[in-house]
C-alpha cells in the first residue's frame, strides 16, 4: 500500500510569521487611536481657554507662572472643580453655552471666576489666531452673573489711572475700557470708584474677576497687569506649594477615562504588562513545536506484531485467557525439541521423559513433568496462568544455559 499523503501549507513559516507580526501590530494601533484619539487632537484652538495662545487666550499667564517657578497645570477632569485636596482652581468663562453649566455645579472653594469679555471668530487660515474681536453684550453678562447668584450688572468704564487692590493703588491697563460689576452682594477685593473689579461671595471662598484682560495673554503684554496676576495667584493660596489649577473641562477638553486608558495608567499598568508578558509566552508556545510533527497512524495496524495484538485483544474480549495453557505448552515443547536437536520422531511422553533428564528449573525445583501437569490442569484466574507459564520460560532457560556450559 502507499504510504499516506502529507498536507503542506501554502505559506512559509517566516512568512506566517511576519503577517502575524502585522496583524498584531495593526490591532494594537487601532486599540491605541480608538482610546486615545481625544488626546491627539490639536488643543491650541483661538478661544478664551487655558490652551489658547490667541489674545484672549490663557496659556500665556500658564506658560508664565510655570516659567516663574509657580506650580501651575490644566486640569482636564471635571470632578477636580467640585472635589479636590487642594489648590486654587481658576475657571475662565467662554460667552456662550457655560452659564448652564456653572449654575449645575457647586464649585469648591478656592475658585476664581474669571468672566468673558471678548468674543470674535476663529482665523479660517490660522485657526490659533482671533479675528474680528469684540465686545461681548453686556445683556449676556449680566445673565451669566445672575446664573452665578450675583445681583449685579455689568458696566464698561474709562481706564482709571489708579485702581486700589490689597497690593495698594496700581496704574491696570485693560484694553480699550475696564469692565467691572455694580454690585452689592460682592465684596470688593479690587475696585474702582465706578464698579467692583474682583470681588468675592459672601459666603464662601468663590471670587469673581471681572476683566479678563488682567490674565489674558493680550493683558499681559502690560507689566502692571502682569505683575497684578501674580500677586493675585500668591494673595489666592494658602501655601507656597498650593497648585494653580486652571480648568480646561468646561470648554470640552474633558479627558476620556476609558478602559484602555486605564489599563496603561497607575496603578494597573503592571497588571496589564503582565498579562501582555503571559498572553505572548503563551503564543510563543503554542507557535513552536516541541518536537517533529507526529504522522498520521493507520487505523489497523500491519506486521506481527499487530496479528499478536489482535489476537490477544479478542482472546481478553472472549475471557478464554486461562485455557491457553496447553497451546503454550505444545509449542514451548517442540521449540525446545529443536534447540536440543532432538530426533523428530521421539513422542510426547519420550520428550517429558527426555527433558527430565536435563534438569529442573532451579528457582522453584520442579521437573519439566510436574510443569506441564500443572499447565495441563485449567488456571483458575490469569495470575496462575501467568504464574505456570514463567516457570516453564524459566526451565527452558536454565537448561539451554547449562547445554551451553557443557559444550564449552
Amino acid at each position: 500500500m502507499s504510504a499516506p499523503m502529507e498536507t503542506t501549507s501554502p505559506f512559509a513559516a517566516r512568512t506566517v510569521g511576519i503577517l502575524l507580526a502585522i496583524a498584531i501590530v495593526s490591532f494594537g494601533a487601532v486599540m491605541v487611536l480608538a482610546g486615545w484619539a481625544p488626546e491627539l487632537r490639536n488643543r491650541d484652538l483661538a478661544g478664551d481657554h487655558p490652551y489658547s495662545t490667541s489674545a484672549i487666550g490663557y496659556n500665556g499667564i500658564v506658560q508664565f507662572l510655570d516659567a516663574q517657578g509657580y506650580p501651575v497645570e490644566i486640569s482636564r477632569l471635571e470632578h477636580k472643580l467640585t472635589q479636590r485636596d487642594w489648590g486654587v482652581m481658576i475657571v475662565t468663562v467662554s460667552p456662550w453655552g457655560m452659564g448652564n453649566k456653572l449654575q449645575d455645579i457647586t464649585l469648591q472653594p478656592t475658585t476664581l471666576i474669571v468672566l468673558p469679555k471678548w468674543i470674535g471668530e476663529t482665523d479660517r487660515l490660522n485657526k490659533k489666531r482671533q479675528r474680528d474681536t469684540r465686545f461681548m453684550e453686556a445683556r449676556g453678562l449680566n445673565d451669566l452673573l445672575g446664573r452665578l447668584d450675583i445681583d449685579g450688572e455689568i458696566g464698561r468704564i474709562d481706564v482709571p489711572r489708579l485702581t486700589d487692590t490689597p497690593f495698594g493703588d496700581m496704574a491696570l491697563k485693560p484694553d480699550l475700557k475696564m469692565q467691572v460689576i455694580r454690585s452689592d452682594s460682592l465684596v470688593p477685593i479690587a475696585w474702582t470708584d465706578d464698579g467692583i473689579l474682583l470681588g468675592k461671595l459672601d459666603d464662601r471662598d468663590i471670587y469673581v474677576l471681572a476683566d479678563p484682560d488682567m490674565l489674558n495673554t493680550f493683558g499681559l503684554a502690560r507689566r502692571e497687569n502682569a505683575r497684578f496676576a501674580v500677586q493675585l495667584m500668591d494673595w489666592l493660596r494658602y501655601d507656597e506649594a498650593e497648585p494653580i489649577i486652571f480648568d480646561a473641562t468646561l470648554h470640552g477638553f474633558v479627558r476620556s477615562e476609558n478602559l484602555l486608558q486605564m489599563m496603561f495608567d497607575i496603578p494597573f499598568v503592571g497588571a496589564t504588562l503582565a498579562a501582555l508578558a503571559a498572553a505572548f509566552l503563551l503564543g510563543w508556545a503554542a507557535l513552536v513545536r516541541f518536537g517533529p510533527t507526529a504522522r498520521e497512524t493507520r487505523v489497523i495496524a500491519l506486521g506481527k506484531q499487530a496479528l499478536v495484538d489482535n489476537s490477544a485483544g479478542l482472546f481478553t474480549m472472549a475471557r478464554r485467557e486461562t485455557r491457553l495453557a496447553p497451546g503454550y505448552l505444545t509449542m514451548m515443547r517442540r521449540r525446545v525439541a529443536r534447540e536440543i536437536a532432538a530426533p523428530k520422531t521421539m513422542t510426547e511422553a519420550q520428550l517429558s521423559a527426555l527433558f527430565d533428564r536435563l534438569g529442573p528449573e532451579e528457582q522453584s525445583g520442579k521437573t519439566f513433568s510436574q510443569i506441564e501437569r500443572g499447565l495441563r490442569t485449567a488456571s483458575a484466574s490469569r495470575e496462575e496462568l501467568m504464574t505456570r507459564a514463567r516457570e516453564l520460560y524459566r526451565w527452558r532457560r536454565d537448561i539451554l544455559r547449562r547445554s551451553t556450559h557443557e559444550r564449552k
